[in-house]
């Protein structure tokens, strides 16, 4: 039986990474009499009530529990599953406010922000292949393809209402086991108050968002998931909060869940509330509530939210106050982050946790003891920015500006990364992927091909947002659901095809992912072709085996085309971005081809073929020769 007295002592050192089990409400027997108790954090409050449908909702007063953690309680008889409420909370300065329970499992529907009393049963979870799988397995040298969700514009009944995950998991599940996807990402789906912000404003960290159905639901879907060999991201945001009044925004009239410097705890940017990463009863919140996401839905990796926010005191707009060094870097924010990742990996060390990060000056991924944060994976938001503003360029001037290519080779390995074409790069008049693309709409599609073949090949996991891999012309939208009607256009419907066989082609060649953290994956073949906008390369895998992969980023077919290879024999081409099926012009692939002896740079090899027009050629070795060419 838990020990409430140790339970709240420990929330206040910081220690306590299952807090939801003390605070909230809690079904009890006392003297016979059953019921629920409610207990809540709210150390500077003058008096706290509970009000609700047991309550008439009149108040019923809360007591002080006889430590000084700032802990109150109150036991109910009359309390019943499926009731509602909040905690009405007399403040520091005399001022009421009906808050929202920070505990709280799951809330009424939007605008209400009541609480609902629930008795879940346990699942019995069908998912323990999937779950023994990763655990032998891990991610680190496995395929790692992501395709991101906002789950409540993928799609939408013909009434205009969104999916819930009973809808999506009939849906989406098999979706993405027709795309070859590896994982699913999925924007917040913790309780916020107003969609339009895409779920990043939360106000319940422990809450599942009404409008995506049950915490059920979504529990079924996971499973669903994990049965279809899918694993499941779901974003989380620790930096900041709603500031709402009816939530955690100086939830007993004095800064509790935020920092008490006004500069630290108010972000202009965003309008919303900075969290005080330096609070253990901060600490245990937070870390309570990841872990509880992680475990009580088996998800398979977090991706945290806007980490800059939380590393850097001058990442907001205006005044910000320096570290006791002077310094700019948020001292306790980095101290939080590290302790979270080393909670979660040494409970889940095959869970995945991914850094939304846009900065460089503090090492995001790898070992805690080296300084770094802990993650394992962060988002290239460099490489994303490079790649997509050269392949919205006239092909013309890219010779001019082929670094934006070439650069992402130096630091590919500085940070473990996942290569993201996310929501954000697809809203705010920044145009779909596919509209970003140079020429008319043949060529506009014959880009995309190639960049995402290009993400593919590159090192680093991938990320893809929805919609993208069909080519939708139109932006995201938050409120309305994917352009689907786009595929009656034969040229979407090959492209939604090519993005399909591209993850195929994805998974079943470990050179494009066992070695995606040194140069030991990777050997540059000619990063200097700017004249012809070509790029070479080759990715290995932990056998030497090897993948040559060419982009040509000119809309100019290239005949007799030759690169150095590094041995001699009969090499077949495996992809190939032009092919008539995918919305190309070829009809056949480039015939096999044997190397000729001859230098070519470091090379004592040469293979030619035909580059395809605004395209992308991947060969493999078939046949080596018997006797190596010197």
């Amino acid at each position: 039986m838990m020990d409430v007295s140790e339970a709240i002592r420990t929330f206040g050192t910081g220690e306590n990474f299952n807090a939801q089990h003390v605070f909230g409400f809690h079904k009890e027997e006392r003297d016979g009499h059953s019921g629920y108790v409610f207990r809540v954090w709210a150390p500077h409050a003058r008096a706290v009530e509970v009000i609700g449908d047991f309550t008439q909702w009149h108040e019923h007063p809360l007591a002080m529990t006889g430590s000084d953690a700032g802990v109150w309680e109150v036991f109910s008889t009359d309390a019943q599953a499926g009731q509602l409420y909040k905690f009405s909370v007399t403040r520091a300065d005399g001022s009421v406010a009906d808050k929202v329970d920070p505990f709280a499992f799951y809330l009424e529907k939007r605008p209400g922000t009541a609480a609902v009393i629930t008795d879940y049963a346990p699942k019995k979870w069908g998912d323990n292949a999937w779950l023994a799988h990763r655990r032998r397995w891990g991610f680190r040298n496995r395929p790692v393809n992501i395709y991101e969700v906002h789950a409540s514009s993928w799609k939408k009944h013909e009434d205009g209402s969104p999916y819930t995950f009973a809808d999506l998991t009939r849906e989406l599940v098999p979706y993405l086991v027709s795309m070859n996807y590896t994982h699913v990402e999925l924007m917040p789906l913790m309780a916020h108050p107003l969609g339009m912000s895409w779920g990043y404003q939360l106000m319940g960290y422990f809450a599942f968002e009404h409008t995506y159905g049950t915490p059920e639901e979504f529990q079924d879907f996971v499973e669903q998931c994990h049965k279809n060999n899918i694993g499941v991201i779901v974003d989380w945001v620790p930096g900041h909060f709603t500031r709402n009044d009816d939530a955690l925004a100086y939830y007993d009239g004095t800064a509790t869940f935020e920092y008490q410097d006004d500069n630290k705890a108010h972000n202009r940017g965003w309008g919303a509330l900075n969290f005080d990463l330096g609070k253990n009863q901060v600490q245990s919140f937070l870390i309570s509530s990841l872990k509880f996401w992680i475990e009580y839905y088996h998800l398979d990796g977090i991706r945290v939210d806007a980490v800059s926010n939380m590393v850097y005191l001058d990442y907001d707009e205006g005044p910000w106050t320096p570290n006791k060094d002077g310094g700019n870097r948020n001292l306790e924010g980095i101290g939080f982050l590290q302790k979270m990742n080393a909670v979660i990996h040494g409970l889940h060390p095959d869970v995945m946790m991914i850094a939304e990060d846009s900065s460089s000056d503090v090492k995001v991924t790898g070992p805690i003891e080296w300084d770094a944060l802990g993650f394992d994976y962060k988002w290239n938001m460099g490489w994303m920015n490079d790649t997509l503003k050269f392949f919205a360029e006239d092909p013309v001037y890219r010779k001019f500006d082929f670094n934006h290519l070439t650069f992402s080779f130096m630091y590919a390995f500085s940070e473990n990364f996942i290569l993201p074409f996310s929501h954000d790069e697809v809203v705010h008049g920044k145009k779909s992927l596919m509209h970003k693309m140079w020429g008319d709409r043949y060529n506009q599609f014959a880009g995309l091909r190639t960049l995402y073949t290009y993400q593919m090949c590159h090192p680093g996991k991938k990320l893809l947002f929805m919609g993208s891999e069909f080519g939708q012309f139109l932006e995201w939208k938050y409120d309305d659901q994917l352009v689907w009607d786009n595929l009656r256009d034969p040229l979407n419907k090959q492209m939604q095809g090519f993005t399909s066989q591209l993850n195929e082609f994805y998974k079943s060649y470990n050179m494009l992912w066992q070695n995606d953290y040194s140069y030991d994956g990777l050997e540059i073949i000619d990063a200097d072709n700017r004249d012809e906008s070509i790029l070479s390369f080759m990715r290995k895998n932990n056998k030497g085996e090897f993948l040559v992969c060419c982009f040509n980023f000119a809309p100019v077919e290239r005949r007799g085309f030759a690169i150095g290879v590094p041995v001699a024999g009969e090499y077949e081409e495996v992809w190939n971005t032009e092919m008539s099926d995918f919305g190309g012009v070829w009809k056949d692939h480039n015939p096999l081809t044997h190397t000729q002896a001859g230098q070519w740079k470091d090379y004592t090899q040469t293979l030619s073929f035909t580059m395809p027009a605004l395209g992308a050629s991947i060969w493999r070795l078939k046949r080596r020769d018997a006797r190596r060419r010197k």
